[in-house]
């Protein structure tokens, strides 16, 4: 069905709902006045019946009776009258009809703008698993690497790059591609190769040369040799993820489950395959084990809050950044001097310094005294709960060392925390 006919239906639909709803209004109306109706001719018939008891009693004459009778059945007709009038099949008054057709039309109105606004005219309905299966054939359909590259060099034709020491840099790297030639086992060279190919803006040379380097060390190459590979690969298809880039994701992946260059890339493969909801899983994780000056952190942040709102999480709240890689621990002396400041500025200092220590212990693990400073930390930020759940950790870090728990315990008693679990 082209989009004209699913308009077209829509207006039928919501044609039909208005109706409906008018129709029910007049209904309501006509039963209201014949619940009024039936209770005043109870009350003659009532009269009628009260006038013969006074006459059989003697406390009216004959000619009192028959007056009275008279007016009731006045009455009695006047009603049935004006009953007539307003039986079914007959319009409504003019400003009922006015203000029927009015909602009938607000209807209309207020129904098409909304679908054109919230809707998606020319779209019919996809049940969750018939979109699932639509990305699945699309990451499946996807062009292949060399496709890809093509197609970018062919829409954004690349001028070489100008920077300082390129003059120097060009004819180095020719007299090295010479010298591989003769030296195809050289790993290191052709590590050396692909790296300034790709400062050349040469990324197809860069690529050959890094997957000689992976072929070269083999089960010995290591996560980051294949992070660089994916990161060469997906520049040259203009941020577009290949099949052959996905394989490369997965021999990161399985080397380093926590590689940001993977992962970032991961996030992005759904994303241009029609997941959205898989793009958010992969980049909330990688938002928290990120240092906050990586390089996929703005795009990820900006992205985050919209993506949960379309995954279904509408709760979702974007946490503060990260502190910047190699961000000190918050000390003894931090955590003191934060004490005397506002709330506001005690958070904003301190913020930043706890995510990165979180996610380094729960990454690489720490001493004692950093596991110490981090429940200090959660303390003083007043978010008690997680600061149990630190703490209980470090419990179990270090049951078996018997000063380090002394130390946990001691700084977990004067930060005031309490848990279910008895300190040895």
């Amino acid at each position: 069905m082209g989009i004209t006919g699913q308009i077209a239906g829509f207006v039928v639909i919501a044609a039909m709902a208005a109706l409906v709803m008018a129709r029910a209004a007049l209904r309501a109306r006509h039963s209201t006045e014949a619940d009024s109706t039936e209770r005043a001719m109870r009350v003659y018939r009532d009269q009628l019946k009260e006038i013969e008891r006074d006459l059989a009693r003697g406390t009216i004459s004959e000619s009192e009776a028959e007056r009275l009778r008279l007016e009731v059945s006045r009455r009695i007709l006047d009603l049935d009258r004006q009953q007539g009038l307003r039986a079914p099949g007959r319009l409504a008054p003019k400003p009922a009809r006015t203000v029927l057709l009015g909602l009938m039309g607000l209807v209309l109105l207020g129904g098409a703008g909304l679908y054109f606004v919230a809707g998606a005219p020319g779209y019919g309905d996809m049940p969750l698993a018939q979109r699932h299966a639509e990305a699945e054939r699309a990451r499946a359909e996807r062009p292949r690497q060399l496709a890809l590259e093509a197609e970018y060099a062919a829409a954004m034709p690349q001028e070489a790059r100008d920077f300082q020491g390129r003059a120097e840099l060009e004819p180095m790297v020719e007299q090295l591609r010479a010298a591989l030639v003769g030296r195809p086992e050289d790993a290191t060279g052709f590590s050396l190769l692909a790296q300034n190919e790709a400062r050349l803006g040469n990324l197809r040379a860069a690529i050959e040369a890094q997957e000689h380097v992976i072929a070269l060390r083999g089960d010995q190459a290591s996560g980051d040799d294949y992070a660089f590979l994916l990161d060469l690969m997906v520049l040259a298809a203009g941020g577009m993820v290949s099949p052959e880039a996905e394989r490369v994701i997965e021999q990161v992946l399985r080397r380093d489950a926590t590689n940001g260059v993977a992962l970032y890339y991961t996030g992005r493969m759904y994303a241009q395959t029609g997941r959205p909801d898989m793009t958010f899983r992969v980049w909330r994780r990688l938002h928290d084990i990120s240092a906050g000056d990586a390089p996929w952190m703005p795009e990820i942040r900006q992205a985050l809050p919209e993506l949960a709102r379309i995954s279904g999480e509408p709760r979702y709240q974007l946490p503060p950044r990260p502190a910047p890689a190699g961000a000190a621990a918050p000390s003894d002396i931090d955590l003191d001097a934060a004490q005397e400041m506002t709330p506001e500025d005690r958070a904003e200092m301190i913020e930043g310094m706890v995510a990165s220590l979180s996610a380094r212990l729960g990454n690489e693990g720490g001493s004692a005294e950093e596991w110490a400073q981090l429940i200090r930390a959660l303390a003083v930020l007043e978010r008690d709960e997680q600061a149990v759940d630190i703490l209980n950790e470090a419990r179990m870090v270090f049951a078996a060392r018997a000063a380090d728990l002394a130390l946990i315990n001691r700084v977990a008693e004067e930060a005031g925390l309490r848990t279910g679990m008895d300190a040895p």
